[in-house]
């Protein structure tokens, strides 16, 4: 006869990967949101730079791409 704790323990190598996956997009998501925010405060930071030096002239120029 069949132990029934046997039956129900997952394989030692082979139970499933969702947990890692979730964290890896996680992980993803998370860098990402980083990077942006990184951008952000960059871009805040030369504006501020500008405006404290004296300048009036500080919003960015978007030029159109060839």
């Amino acid at each position: 006869m069949d132990d029934p704790a046997q039956q129900h323990d997952p394989e030692p190598g082979g139970g499933s990967r969702r947990g890692a996956v979730v964290g890896l997009v996680i992980v993803v998501v998370l860098l990402a949101v980083g990077l942006w925010l990184a951008r952000e405060l960059k871009s805040a930071s030369q504006i501020q730079d500008c405006v404290m030096s004296g300048r009036s002239n500080c919003e960015p120029i978007d030029t159109p791409s060839r």
